[in-house]
């Protein structure tokens, strides 16, 4: 775990690295190289951010194959697809789960499904990781959609002056 803010959180942390020194890193405070590294060498990324106008962890994870599970608001509601394994006849779509409202239980159903899928469907998450490395969050996509709004606008006559 990386982050600060919250001191309960911070201590908790700090105790957590002490009694489990094999099994948990907790780094108090915000270092960018050590925060990539961390995402890069997790499995799954969980974001349960209360506002994201953006989001770029979430677009940093599925780059690096970690799977995000991210609560649906702002920018993490605008880029992570919730997964659906039926879609694609069978093949699986979506980049994640995305899970709304804001609470313990929705955020831990969310967590379930990927605990589950990460043990028991192993090509499901294969897919998975696959669609997030090959998602296009470019700018030049992000203004080619931009511009495709301006294009639909422009095709109703009544609302062209």
């Amino acid at each position: 775990m990386l982050g600060s803010g919250d001191r309960q959180t911070e201590n908790w942390m700090r105790s957590t690295e002490f009694n489990y020194k094999e099994k948990f890193r907790g780094w108090v405070g915000f270092n960018i190289p050590v925060s990539h590294r961390i995402t890069a060498g997790c499995d799954m990324l969980l974001m349960p951010s209360r506002f994201e106008p953006c989001g770029l962890n979430q677009l940093y994870a599925m780059r690096y194959a970690t799977v995000p599970v991210v609560h649906k608001t702002g920018g993490l509601r605008d880029t992570v697809e919730n997964f659906d394994p039926f879609a694609e006849n069978g093949n699986g779509r979506g980049t994640g789960w995305a899970f709304s409202p804001l609470t313990k239980e929705s955020m831990l159903t969310a967590l379930r499904l990927a605990i589950s899928t990460f043990r028991e469907h192993k090509a499901s998450w294969e897919g998975l990781m696959k669609r997030g490395m090959s998602r296009n969050s470019t700018w030049e996509n992000a203004a080619l959609k931009y511009e495709q709004v301006f294009e639909w606008a422009l095709m109703d006559p009544p609302y062209v002056k």
